[in-house]
């Protein structure tokens, strides 16, 4: 099969997920064509079946911003064409299922009909729910796709909530590669971070305001209060100075280390000992689950789909949004000894091996047929 996969290529969950899936259906034989205005960070290397289009705007003084969704409209159509794709794998509703409509629009006027699958990764979603202006836009694209699938049973309803849908909307979970994700021999570099044997605590994600690092950075400190311990906190974004300062006013700044965006995040995952998550908004819990796969249990807020990937009481435990007392009491309690952490993450890896990417990947397999089926003779 040819597939064409069009995806943000970022770090952010969303991004990994496509170029992962992409790797793993070249790796099944299938031909994969990543089509965005950047080569994704995981797609650093030559990979067999895998090739990469990149969508270039035009800067015209007519325009304050250039015209990326024409520009991915006409690349969509050129790569269907001329690599005679099979079917369109979009992620995100806007703009990518927007204009993957436009382009099956246009390749309909030549003869030539793809369908096109749309996966919802939660804030295309959650975005409609903060400015109703984008839902006419949301909703079109989701009904005139081929189909459609969400990360998270909680994300399914909630889109079900937001919008008139008039599909069924699949249930194909994010995944994990344990070619990457497992735990690993790292005791020099656990020394280095903790040379006195400090529990490692870890946290990752884009630093925005609904990630509440604050909450990470609270529940670090009652931890440190009553056990020696690190904070390794990785990524960026618009919240990281406010973190700095928080940490240099708790006094703290020579136990927590930002780290920035990392590519080997496996590698600082294998030598910790929790993870939280603190966030008031998940679709799913990628990072979350990408910790358990290296035997780290979760310390999470029950938002959205996380309760569908951490276990309460067994691979972690679930709290309110918020509530940062109850998330450092859960912490130390699976802390408090090393037999109860290894429970924990005996648990934490037994879970994420349900997500393995072998029992997800032909899944979508499967979806991608049941798709090309039913649109063989479908008209706009």
């Amino acid at each position: 099969m040819r597939i064409g996969i069009v995806c943000y290529p970022t770090y952010g969950g969303s991004g990994v997920m496509a170029t992962e899936l992409g790797l793993g259906l070249a790796r099944h034989g299938h031909q994969v064509h990543f089509i965005t205005y950047r080569r994704p960070p995981r797609l650093s290397a030559f990979h067999e079946n895998v090739f990469f289009h990149e969508v270039s705007g035009e800067d015209y003084p007519l325009f304050e911003y250039p015209p990326y969704d024409t520009a991915l409209a006409s690349k969509m159509v050129d790569v269907v064409k001329f690599e005679n794709l099979d079917l369109l794998h979009v992620h995100y509703a806007i703009p990518h299922a927007t204009v993957a409509y436009i382009a099956k629009k246009i390749l309909l006027t030549q003869g030539r009909y793809v369908p096109v699958v749309t996966t919802l990764h939660g804030t295309d979603i959650t975005l409609v729910g903060n400015n109703k202006a984008f839902a006419p836009v949301v909703q079109f694209s989701i009904n005139k796709s081929d189909g459609v699938t969400a990360v998270s049973e909680s994300l399914r309803k909630e889109t079900c909530e937001y919008f008139d849908i008039e599909r069924d909307i699949r249930v194909i979970y994010n995944f994990i590669d344990f070619d990457r994700f497992s735990k690993s021999d790292k005791d020099h570099f656990k020394k280095a971070i903790a040379p006195n044997g400090e529990r490692i605590i870890v946290h990752t994600s884009n630093f925005r305001k609904v990630k509440r690092v604050e909450d990470v950075v609270q529940v670090f400190k009652r931890i440190h209060e009553h056990t020696p311990s690190k904070l390794l906190l990785i990524g960026d974004g618009p919240e990281r100075y406010a973190m700095e300062e928080l940490c240099r006013k708790l006094e703290l700044c020579h136990e927590v280390r930002f780290l920035g965006k990392q590519d080997a995040i496996e590698e600082l995952l294998a030598v910790s000992d929790l993870f939280i998550l603190p966030s008031e908004s998940e679709s799913f819990g990628l990072a979350a689950l990408e910790a358990m796969a290296c035997e780290v249990p979760v310390i999470s807020s029950n938002a959205g789909g996380v309760p569908e990937v951490n276990i309460q009481g067994e691979t972690g435990f679930l709290s309110e949004v918020g509530d940062v007392e109850d998330m450092a009491r859960n912490a130390l309690h699976i802390l408090s000894n090393d037999e109860t952490l290894q429970r924990f993450r005996a648990a934490a890896l037994a879970q994420a091996k349900r997500f393995d990417i072998s029992i997800i990947l032909p899944q979508y397999e499967q979806y991608y047929e049941e798709v090309l089926t039913a649109s063989t003779m479908q008209v706009l």
